[in-house]
């Protein structure tokens, strides 16, 4: 009696077991995927299509999921290895590639790898765009190169269900040679432009110049105002009482008058050569001065 329930005990042990393995390789099947992930299934080595989002079921041992394909917005950095532009200048260009996956049965039946198989299309159609524009073009027309290669490499993706969005580029790499030869360059353009722009305002000086000569022998009051303001200046500017005033300084007071033989001006300012020229001018003498020479011979 004792071995018979011994040996029940046990048996009930064996199938508990093995009821506890068949509900593990059952539920081993259970698979949950994301709202952007897809998974083909693969039932005794045939393709029976993709399945998810959500809860899916595998059936063990007959049926497999080799990977997970993400359906949203991927990208990808490359860069391509020295590439000579179409007047021979040695570059290196570094790259961003946005794609997506829209057909996903094509990226897995047509594709082992859809992803690499795109970057390394993205890379080899950048290095013949590159083989076909010239430096100047790949330097300021870096859009409608991205915009070109984006056309090439989509039209190759299609085949495997990516869609390829955007090409970028994103740093363009020179030797050091071409560099200081650029840098000289842009350095005589400065160079050139500040000498044009100090031409032109020599010019502009020169004309408003010769406009204000214009303007004061037209006017002679208005030089005359013009050497009161620049004796009015210096006198500010200065520290000292001494001033000098060249000889040839026009009459700069208002209400001067010129006489026969004499100067006489009422009020203002006189020039120097006013000055020396009433200095030289004999005085008149007065009657009573005449008729006492006269009493006295």
């Amino acid at each position: 009696m004792p071995a018979a329930a011994g040996s029940d005990i046990a048996g009930l042990v064996i199938t508990v077991f093995i009821v506890i393995v068949v509900l593990a390789i059952v539920l081993s099947g259970v698979k949950i995927l994301k709202e952007w992930e897809r998974a083909p299934m693969l039932t005794l080595g045939r393709y029976r299509g993709l399945k998810g989002p959500g809860l899916i079921y595998v059936p063990p041992f007959i049926s497999k999921i080799p990977y997970i394909i993400s359906t949203r917005l991927q990208v990808s950095s490359f860069r391509t290895e020295q590439t000579l532009t179409r007047d021979n200048v040695p570059v290196n260009v570094d790259a961003v590639m946005y794609f997506q996956p829209v057909d996903v049965q094509k990226s897995v039946l047509n594709a082992e790898n859809y992803s690499n198989a795109t970057q390394l299309a993205a890379q080899t159609t950048l290095r013949e765009t590159i083989g076909g524009v010239s430096f100047d073009d790949l330097l300021y027309e870096r859009e409608k190169i991205g915009a070109s290669a984006r056309k090439i490499i989509d039209s190759k993706t299609e085949a495997w269900g990516v869609k390829v969005t955007a090409v970028e580029i994103r740093d363009i790499a020179i030797p050091p040679s071409l560099q200081e030869a650029m840098s000289r360059q842009a350095q005589a353009e400065r160079e050139r432009r500040a000498r044009v722009t100090l031409a032109e305002a020599e010019f502009q000086a020169a004309q408003k110049m010769v406009d204000a000569a214009n303007l004061y022998s037209a006017n002679p009051r208005a030089m005359e105002l013009r050497w009161m303001n620049i004796l009015y200046e210096l006198g500010l500017q200065g520290r000292g009482t001494l001033m000098l005033i060249p000889t040839n300084m026009p009459t700069a007071g208002a209400g001067s008058a010129q006489t026969t033989g004499s100067i006489v001006p009422p009020y203002g300012v006189m020039g120097l050569r006013e000055i020396q020229e009433m200095a030289s001018t004999p005085k008149p003498t007065s009657p009573s001065a005449q008729n006492k020479g006269n009493t006295t011979q």
